[in-house]
């Protein structure tokens, strides 16, 4: 019987895939078909594997992956499913966090490490019509680089709309969203890496004590979400509130308090108190 894979969209079997400590040539593959540098990453050092069972359930932990390479780049890899409408300023700030995490308060800022951070979402954030982009700190004139001290990079994966098998990162995201799709199969074969992550998720998904894992995950996640639903739809009946408010206040004096009322869903009593 075939084993149901786990989605690897899930942070818990993101990082389980990618920032094993078991398998390094898939996180290298992934971090060189993304950031393309200049010289490719042959070597990193996983710096957070903690994956405790408090630490899954929490539903505001980040299971994020911290990697360091041999050339002294910190990376920092986030898979995130739910737009929470604080993308970028997160990024920024675990940006922030990163770049500092080393620094001792002794010895010159030169030394201080280029930090990457790689955002992978589950929905469409930027308005820019790649599923990839990268963002630097450049002259707004000329577009000169000041430095590539910070770099930030977003994954939207839904805007990726077929899988080129001549772009590895194309081949990667084609993965996460259906690690089953007959052309991330056909890759399996000429991709080492993409099929030792294949049978590392097909691992994950027969295993039980994974499995419950990733239930937990699951159920602090939709907790996560009904939470920031309910504070949206409090803010939102705010916002209406505070609508029918202001027209009313308009209204008064040349509309009788009974008409408002019916025209606007608000008591009598509630006229009364409006200045």
């Amino acid at each position: 019987m075939c084993t149901q894979l786990f989605d690897p969209k899930v942070d818990y079997v993101f990082k389980n895939i990618f920032g094993s400590e078991k398998h390094p040539r898939i996180l290298i593959s992934f971090l060189n078909a993304c950031i393309k540098p200049k010289e490719p990453i042959v070597e990193v050092k996983l710096k957070n594997t903690e994956m405790s069972k408090e630490y899954i359930e929490d539903s505001f932990s980040r299971l994020d992956i911290l990697a360091k390479t041999s050339t002294g780049e910190l990376i920092n890899i986030e898979m995130q499913r739910a737009d929470e409408r604080n993308m970028v300023k997160r990024s920024l700030y675990y940006w922030g966090k990163t770049y500092i995490s080393e620094y001792t308060g002794k010895g010159a800022y030169a030394n201080l490490p280029r930090t990457i951070c790689i955002n992978v979402l589950d929905f469409i954030l930027l308005d820019e019509e790649k599923f990839h982009n990268k963002y630097l700190i450049q002259n707004t004139e000329n577009k000169n680089i000041l430095t590539d001290i910070l770099e930030l990079h977003f994954i939207e994966i839904p805007k990726m709309k077929d899988i080129d098998e001549s772009d590895l990162l194309s081949i990667w995201v084609g993965f996460l969203e259906d690690p089953n799709n007959e052309k991330v199969i056909s890759l399996e074969r000429k991709v080492e890496e993409l099929q030792e992550a294949k049978e590392e998720l097909a691992r994950i998904s027969r295993d039980p004590k994974e499995a419950e894992h990733y239930r937990m995950r699951e159920n602090s996640r939709n907790d996560r979400l009904n939470a920031l639903l309910s504070a949206e739809e409090k803010g939102l009946k705010r916002g209406e509130q505070k609508a029918k408010l202001e027209i009313a206040k308009s209204l008064k004096g040349i509309l009788s308090d009974e008409i408002i009322s019916e025209k606007t869903g608000l008591s009598l009593e509630e006229l009364k108190n409006l200045s």
